[in-house]
């Protein structure tokens, strides 16, 4: 069972997948933040390390559905390889932050990489307003994400909300965040898990 959690930049993905994992006994693989090189040069300048930080991304999400395949574990994922090409590389070459040129180039390489790979089981995605995702930015306290905008989010935003009409590689279950606080009411986690359940042994 491969299930992935999808949204914006401060929507809750990592503490979903967390608390998800724990709950089901599910293995959780989360991005990697920590580790990426190009982060921190790309807040600073992203017109120069967009390139750079979409590809790490690709190689290292590409790597991970491997690595998930290879297990046989129910695994949960915080953000999918899809939301990189369909929401922030279409994002940054429409914003003229990266080229037309290694915009092509990107997706060429994500085309030919999403052919040889399984879609996840089920994907969650969180939903959630400017004001959440501000909010949840700053209480975390990144200090390469103080830079970000409020119309970058804006913009990606926008483009989640195209992804997820358009989405048809398999179930999705939307979740709202903006009225879900997970870590502090679990009430509004079990709500979440009924609903999984639900889509994933249809019990309706």
């Amino acid at each position: 069972m491969h299930i992935a959690v999808a949204g914006n930049i401060g929507s809750g993905k990592t503490t979903l997948t967390s608390l998800l994992a724990k709950h089901y006994k599910w293995e959780p693989h989360y991005e990697d933040v920590d580790d990426n090189p190009y982060l921190n040069d790309f807040y600073q300048d992203m017109q120069r390390w967009s390139f750079n930080l979409q590809i790490y991304f690709l190689n290292s999400r590409f790597n991970q559905i491997l690595d998930i395949r290879k297990s046989g574990k129910d695994v949960i994922q915080d953000r999918t390889i899809y939301e990189d090409a369909y929401i922030f590389a279409p994002n940054l070459h429409s914003m003229g932050l990266m080229t037309t040129r290694d915009f092509e180039n990107y997706f060429t390489l994500f085309n030919l990489i999403s052919s040889l790979i399984e879609p996840p089981d089920l994907v969650i995605y969180l939903r959630a307003s400017i004001p959440t995702l501000v909010n949840q930015i700053q209480i975390r306290g990144r200090k390469y994400e103080n830079t970000i905008r409020l119309d970058y989010l804006k913009r990606l935003n926008e483009r989640y909300e195209a992804w997820v009409d358009s989405y048809n590689l398999g179930k999705m279950l939307i979740v709202d965040a903006d009225n879900h606080n997970f870590p502090d009411n679990p009430e509004d986690l079990s709500k979440v898990i009924d609903k999984i359940n639900a889509e994933l042994h249809g019990l309706f």
